[in-house]
């Protein structure tokens, strides 16, 4: 075998370790096809509910609001009169949409160094920690899909400072999310799969 064939077989298998699928499934309105089309998905949620009593439901109603189950989804670019790149809004990142700091603190506590933020596994089981710190820390039950979503987006800080009461968009949205948990629960009952 010549060397330029070994070459280009090795290039193809690092490109294809590299890729992930990072689009999003089809009927986001229907929790039984996200499972269907992603049975990992479904596996990351249980083992998060498993180790940190989340229900499915409130996971994927977060993530939808986060991510709309895209993997590798970032921020907008902000931009300076309109036309200079300045950035992104911020470092969020992956289904959860979690920050570099508190990434790197769930990294520290929990998820070890290899933990991905485009990895569904890892981006639930951060969620799982995350919402367990804001029941200890805000009494906040972990089926209370709209204030554990007020608390997620403006941080258990904010949360505390009472600093969402001043987003009526936020509010709109937590709710909004209660009402999609509500009715993953029941699409993923009425299949079986919870």
């Amino acid at each position: 075998m010549s060397k330029f064939f070994r070459a280009m077989i090795l290039l193809v298998m690092v490109a294809g370790c590299g890729s992930g699928n990072f689009s999003a499934p089809r009927g986001l309105d229907d929790a039984c096809s996200i499972v269907s089309q992603r049975p990992s998905y479904l596996r990351a949620f249980r083992a998060t509910e498993r180790r940190w009593g989340v229900p499915v439901a409130v996971q994927m109603a977060m993530i939808y609001q986060e991510s709309k189950f895209v993997g590798n989804a970032r921020p907008p670019h902000r931009y300076a009169l309109g036309v200079i790149p300045m950035g992104r809004q911020s470092s969020a990142l992956g289904y959860s949409q979690a920050l570099d700091g508190t990434w790197a603190e769930y990294q520290a506590a929990e998820g070890g160094r290899g933990a991905r933020r485009t990895d569904i596994r890892d981006a639930t089981d951060f969620m799982g920690w995350y919402m367990n710190l804001t029941l200890e820390e805000l009494g906040i039950p972990l089926n209370d899909t709209r204030n554990q979503y007020l608390a997620y987006h403006d941080g258990r800080t904010g949360y505390s400072r009472g600093s969402w009461r001043n987003k009526p968009w936020l509010i709109r949205i937590a709710g909004e999310l209660e009402q999609r948990a509500a009715m993953y629960n029941q699409q993923l009952q009425a299949c079986g799969r919870i």
